[in-house]
């Protein structure tokens, strides 16, 4: 499983696992866990770097819209995974 290093507004660092990730409307996300147990937390992220730039920039998806509709995109890519 891959892991990503997250680093927060205020400098802490986080490591995630990338479960899955997709495409939708030009967007990149990934669907990242903060333990490769069975008790972890499921984050969406977004990819906001631009064509050609070297290190993705990931941000937490906030808005509960487009969070709902990327949720359901993942449930339907992974059985065992449910978003509540």
């Amino acid at each position: 499983m891959e892991k990503i290093i997250f680093e927060t507004e205020d400098g802490e660092k986080q490591e995630f696992f990338v479960e899955e990730e997709t495409r939708v409307g030009g967007m990149d996300y990934l669907l990242v866990t903060d333990s490769d147990g069975d008790e972890a937390n499921a984050y969406i992220m977004k990819d906001l770097s631009k064509d050609g730039e070297e290190e993705a920039m990931y941000v937490m998806v906030e808005d509960d819209v487009e969070y709902e509709a990327v949720a359901r995109i993942f449930e339907q890519m992974m059985d065992d995974v449910s978003f509540e």
